[in-house]
């Protein structure tokens, strides 16, 4: 344990615009993301051999590549899942990086979700054209029972946790609420100046009981790019660099599709507790220690669990950590500072890593005070990823 730590570095960051409506292929998405991404970091596209990505990416890395004059390719891996593989494609870099498979890797995600896949609907087994995979086959035994969009899966353990702990709606809405006020004040952000109020979350329409749609993150077309190289390498270009203090994935027991309802415990997020103990003990770090959460926020509720499985707060607990104030400008622990994937866009949590790095840097719009030591989290019951980012090497790490 522990050999990636201080390894590697993200080193450069590139966005398109978030919108509902791109107007462009993913392929020139993912290609105007990467190149900004590059220019960030100072470095040429000719100087990339790596390219990380996920399987769900419809960019192959032979036409990234192409399309970017990059000439040669020495690893190119595919993250598993949607959202829980986007701190995946930055663990991935940085081994390679470590190993000395590769030595510039861009992780990149771009996606017209809105406009061409909506990822909120319900699709027929085989919609993307070929047979149906094994993940569709194990759907198939709740598909009849109306579990076929993701709000659906999460809603049983959303309402496993709130019946255990004694929560109400309201305490899942304030984690919305909070974040629309940090993307209220995002300029990139989709909701921005668009601040939400608790009665108007209660007052959205259920989408599934109990979540409501303020509860769900967005649909978003765009692109996001990162670029991970040595930290040796680091030193001499153009940014501050973030360094990879830790990058772990994990998947739990009995684990089927989004938040599996064959769990003897739906109240625990066990994919986000494996990471979470990963990265402790990779980067040497408590959780006492983190000045800022990149949480996973596909669905409010999800955020509260994973506060409580990465240690943060005890089982239970998260709700009155959010209500106190503590994940507000001020608070302990800061979470979603760009407005999240409810606020900013939802680009499988690729964005999120990016506003990691700004904080690292200084150079968030909603700057959070000497930030340090930044958790990021991909997913949250699905295959899921994680990093620990830090402004400098952590000591004996």
């Amino acid at each position: 344990m522990g050999s990636l730590s201080n390894e590697a570095a993200i080193v450069g960051i590139g966005a398109t615009e978030f919108s509902k409506d791109s107007g462009r292929s993913e392929l020139r998405l993912a290609a105007e993301a990467i190149t900004a991404a590059l220019d960030d970091a100072g470095i040429a596209p000719h100087e990339v051999d790596g390219l990380s990505t996920f399987a769900m990416d419809n960019n192959s890395h032979t036409a990234v590549a192409r399309t970017l004059g990059i000439p040669r390719l020495s690893f190119m891996p595919l993250t598993p899942a949607g959202g829980g593989g986007g701190c995946a494609t930055v663990a991935l870099a940085a081994a390679a990086v470590t190993t000395g498979l590769a030595e510039v890797v861009v992780c990149y995600r771009a996606m017209n979700e809105r406009s061409q896949q909506r990822f909120g609907q319900p699709k027929r087994a085989g919609w993307g054209g070929g047979p149906a995979t094994t993940h569709e086959l194990d759907q198939s035994w709740v598909l009849p029972y109306g579990l076929a969009t993701a709000a659906g899966w999460m809603a049983l353990v959303a309402r496993r946790y709130m019946v255990e702990y004694g929560l109400t709606s309201e305490d899942f809405g304030r984690v919305t609420v909070g974040s629309r006020a940090y993307a209220a004040t995002n300029p990139q952000a989709w909701f921005h100046e668009r601040p939400i109020t608790l009665e108007d979350h209660q007052a959205s329409r259920l989408v599934t009981d109990p979540l409501r749609l303020l509860d769900c993150c967005q649909e978003s077309d765009g692109a996001v790019a990162l670029v991970v190289t040595s930290t040796e390498r680091a030193k001499d270009l153009r940014r501050p660099p973030a360094v990879i203090a830790a990058a772990a994935q994990g998947i739990g027991a009995d684990q089927v599709g989004m938040a599996t309802p064959y769990r003897a415990d739906l109240t625990i997020a066990p994919e986000t507790a494996i990471v979470g103990e990963q990265l402790w003990a990779q980067s040497g770090l408590k959780p006492a220690d983190v000045d800022l959460g990149i949480i996973y926020d596909h669905f409010s509720f999800a955020v509260l669990m994973q506060l409580e499985a990465l240690g943060f707060c005890k089982p239970g607990e998260a709700a009155a950590f959010v209500a106190a104030g503590e994940t507000d400008p001020g608070g302990s622990l800061p979470v979603n500072t760009n407005g999240g994937q409810v606020g900013e866009a939802y680009i499988h949590g690729f964005n999120g890593i990016a506003e990691a790095v700004r904080q690292l840097r200084g150079t968030a719009v909603n700057q959070v005070a000497d930030t340090r030591v930044a958790v990021v989290t991909s997913g949250s019951h699905v295959p899921t990823s994680g990093l620990v980012l830090t402004s400098t090497e952590v000591p004996g790490s």
